[in-house]
């Protein structure tokens, strides 16, 4: 089978970021597929407007679009835009014998639609996030924007032969617009398991490159500093917890529109550099080291009802890594972890509490151990990428017939 897949974000294992459609893409790939990645290049200097590579079987067409997610909005939507027309236009000289188009942006729906009418062959949408739910919800979309987004969203439906959905929640709220059930294919981000199962010494060995660390009990946050992320909750938290228990320390490793915001928090705090450290992003294939040192990771969202439907990457790394691991959000997530033992759903706006259950988890060594032992066994059984990219797989075919 021939599968145009469209990913405007698409990053491999060099790159920083979520690799989901590598991951997925790499899989049909060798089960015997040809897979065609349209996407972007995001460097400023990048001149020419299309290259090709060849990344582990996967051809990748990357257009030059510089993006970043500290641009004004404007510039964002310059940049969905750019995207939308060009892939539309060179989307269409491919052959393919099923579209796969992933959000975000939902405007990735625009040229995946096209190509699916002038190709004839059935499109098959991803959905990362309910937009234009969330984005309304933050206040990014106001206004006369909203109708277009509304419209856009059903547009994206409506040209849909199938949907994926990341999310319980996620398959939800397709349905409340009238999407067939039958047809919502709930596929979570998944846990790496052979990239994550590395030796002790991996962990021992990023320790040793920090003089702060050494044999420090670890709490990491290890992505996107975003607006909707809301890290400046961990630099809160080890200061509550700084009062308690100096020992243990707190680690953020990524890049984002507020890194300069957390960092201005923890020097407030008066914890920056004390049990408060940041480093930046680091590539995908480097990850496995940094959740190896770690005795607790975190995935973290702002106070926000719409984001708890959320398949944070985050959190299937850590059980892919054995890490127990910490959320500050309800949802199916935090039900997750009351189920299964993984690890703890911290209090989000009683730091006092939230600092108490961080410190109690780290000092019962024998229960940190079993969580971490129970996160992994939960990844083998429900999350494991290969097993869910054979269920995409089989939703691609079925709907390529």
């Amino acid at each position: 089978m021939r599968i145009i897949y469209l990913h405007q974000y698409f990053n491999t294992l060099q790159m920083f970021g979520g690799t989901r459609s590598f991951e997925m893409a790499r899989r049909l790939v060798a089960w015997g597929h040809e897979v065609h990645m349209i996407t972007t290049i995001r460097e400023k200097y990048i001149s020419r407007k299309w290259s090709r590579t060849i990344e582990e079987g996967i051809k990748v067409h990357w257009l030059s679009v510089p993006y970043d997610n500290s641009m004004y909005f404007i510039d964002r939507i310059r940049a969905f835009l750019k995207y939308a027309i060009e892939s539309a236009i060179y989307g269409c000289h491919l052959s393919g014998d099923v579209i796969f188009a992933t959000s975000t942006p939902l405007t990735v729906a625009l040229p995946a639609a096209y190509i699916s009418k002038r190709k004839k062959i059935p499109l098959i949408f991803e959905v990362r996030d309910l937009w234009p739910e969330l984005p309304i919800a933050i206040g990014t979309l106001k206004g006369p924007m909203i109708p277009p987004a509304v419209w856009l969203e059903k547009f994206a439906y409506r040209n849909s032969k199938e949907i994926i959905a990341l999310s319980p929640g996620m398959k939800e709220g397709i349905i409340r617009t009238g999407f067939p059930t039958e047809r919502i294919h709930v596929i979570p981000n998944s846990a790496d398991l052979e990239m994550f199962n590395v030796p002790e010494i991996t962990g021992h060995e990023f320790r040793k490159q920090f003089n702060w660390l050494g044999n420090r009990p670890l709490v990491v946050y290890a992505g996107a500093l975003g607006r909707i992320n809301g890290v400046g909750y961990l630099a809160d938290l080890a200061s509550a917890v700084m009062t308690k228990n100096p020992d243990i320390c707190f680690l953020v490793v990524g890049e984002g529109a507020e890194n300069d915001k957390v960092l201005s928090i923890a020097k407030t705090n008066g914890v920056f550099e004390r049990n408060f450290f940041m480093l930046p992003a680091i590539p995908k294939q480097k990850m496995p080291a940094v959740l190896s040192a770690a005795d607790i990771a975190t995935s973290l969202f702002i106070d926000l009802p719409p984001m708890w439907a959320n398949s944070a990457n985050k959190f299937f790394d850590a059980l892919a890594s054995g890490t127990p691991v910490a959320i500050n959000y309800l949802g199916w997530q935090a039900d997750l972890i009351s189920g299964t033992g993984v690890g703890v759903v911290l209090d989000r706006k009683d730091f006092e509490k939230s600092s108490h259950q961080i410190i109690d988890a780290i000092e019962d060594r024998e229960q940190l151990k079993v969580a971490g032992i129970a996160a992994r066994e939960l990844a083998q059984s429900r999350f494991s990428r290969d097993k869910l990219a054979k269920k995409l797989e089989t939703v691609l075919i079925s709907a390529a017939d």
